[in-house]
C-alpha cells in the first residue's frame, strides 16, 4: 500500500476510494491552493500525488517526495504546471484527465461567446447595480451569430465541442492549430484549415483551445490583436498566458476589436486592473469544469490512475502516453 498526498477538497468519493484500497491518504480537506511551504512539508514519503492545476509540480517538490514518488495525477486536461521532464527523469509518471471535461468547457466557451458578443455581462450588471434603465429599442444592441465566422485556436476535443455548438447557430468554423485536424472531422463541420494569421484577419470570433506550452505563450499579443477585425471578439477558456493582457487591454481602448470574454488568466487569481472596469469583457473566475459532473469524473480519474499505479497496472490517461 502506498501513501498518497491530495492536496485540495475534492468533489464525490475520490478520496474514500483511496482510503478503501488501503492507501494512507493525506488529504487536505480545504477548497483553496495548497501553500508552498505546506505542499514541501507535506511530501516526504508520498508515493502518489493528487494536483491541482494551481500546484507547481517542480524539482522542488520532486526533490522534496524524495524517490518513493511514483506517480503525479494532475487534476486537469493541461499540465503546464507540472515540470514532465523533470518527472520523467527521476522516473515519475505523469497523468492528466483528458475528455471528460470536453463537454463542459465547451459549453462555457459557447456561453462566453454569447456573452461577449450580445453584451449580456454589461446589461447584467446594469440591473443588478441599480442603474436606471428601460427598454428602448437601440439600448443594449449586441451582434447575432448567424452566418458569423468562428475561429477555433486549436482544434483538440474542447475546441471541435465548441465548434459543434457554434454550427447549431449557423456559424461558420474555422480551424487552426499545431497539427491537422481529422478530415472526416472538417468534413463535418463544413470548416476551412487556416494558418493563424488567415483565421484573424477573417474571424468574427476567435476562441481559444490549445494548451499552454512556450510556443503559445503570449500567441495572441499586440501584433495578432491588430489582424483581429473592429467588430470581431475573443474568447479565451484554454491557459490565460496564451493571451497578452496588457496588449489585450491596449486593443480594447484603441476599438482593434470589440470585445473579449475571458474565463483564464495571464496571472490567477490576479486579473489585469485594465480589464476590471470594462463593459466590453466579461469575466469569469475559471469555471470552463466547474459542474458537479464534469469535476467529479476529474477526480475519478485522476484516482483511478493513482490506484492504477500504485497496483502496478499501467495508468489510464498518461501523459504522452
Amino acid at each position: 500500500m502506498g501513501r498518497v498526498l491530495v492536496t485540495a477538497q475534492v468533489v464525490g468519493d475520490a478520496v474514500a476510494r483511496l482510503r478503501e484500497a488501503g492507501h494512507d491518504v493525506v488529504f487536505r480537506d480545504i477548497d483553496a491552493p495548497m501553500p508552498r511551504d505546506e505542499f514541501l512539508a507535506a511530501l516526504p514519503g508520498v508515493d502518489a500525488l493528487v494536483a491541482m492545476l494551481v500546484d507547481r509540480v517542480d524539482a522542488e517538490v520532486l526533490d522534496a517526495a524524495g524517490p518513493g514518488l511514483r506517480v503525479v495525477a494532475n487534476v486537469a486536461v493541461g499540465y503546464d504546471n507540472v515540470d514532465v521532464a523533470a518527472c520523467r527523469e527521476r522516473g515519475v509518471l505523469v497523468t492528466n484527465t483528458p475528455g471528460v471535461l470536453t463537454d463542459a468547457t465547451a459549453d462555457i466557451a459557447m456561453s462566453l461567446i454569447l456573452m461577449s458578443t450580445r453584451g449580456l455581462g454589461a446589461a447584467e450588471r446594469r440591473v443588478r447595480t441599480g442603474t436606471p434603465w428601460r427598454w428602448s429599442l437601440t439600448a443594449h444592441l449586441g451582434v447575432g451569430l448567424r452566418g458569423k465566422t468562428l475561429g477555433i485556436v486549436g482544434p483538440g476535443a474542447i475546441g471541435l465541442a465548441t465548434a459543434r455548438r457554434a454550427k447549431a447557430f449557423d456559424m461558420r468554423v474555422l480551424l487552426s492549430g499545431r497539427s491537422s485536424p481529422d478530415p472526416a472531422v472538417v468534413g463535418e463541420l463544413d470548416a476551412a484549415v487556416l494558418d493563424l494569421d488567415e483565421l484573424l484577419t477573417a474571424s468574427d470570433v476567435v476562441s481559444l483551445h490549445c494548451p499552454l506550452t512556450p510556443a503559445t505563450r503570449h500567441l495572441i499579443g499586440a501584433r495578432e490583436l491588430r489582424l483581429m477585425r473592429p467588430g470581431a471578439h475573443l474568447v479565451n477558456t484554454s491557459r490565460g498566458p496564451v493571451v497578452a493582457e496588457a496588449a489585450l487591454v491596449a486593443a480594447l481602448d484603441a476599438g482593434e476589436i470589440a470585445g473579449a470574454g475571458l474565463d483564464v488568466f495571464e496571472d490567477e487569481p490576479r486579473v489585469h486592473p485594465g480589464l476590471l472596469g470594462r463593459e466590453d469583457v466579461v469575466l469569469l473566475p475559471h469555471v470552463g469544469s466547474a459542474t458537479v459532473e464534469t469535476r467529479t469524473a476529474m477526480a475519478d480519474l485522476a484516482v483511478a490512475n493513482v490506484l492504477a499505479v500504485l497496483a502496478g497496472r499501467d495508468a489510464v490517461s498518461p501523459v504522452g502516453g
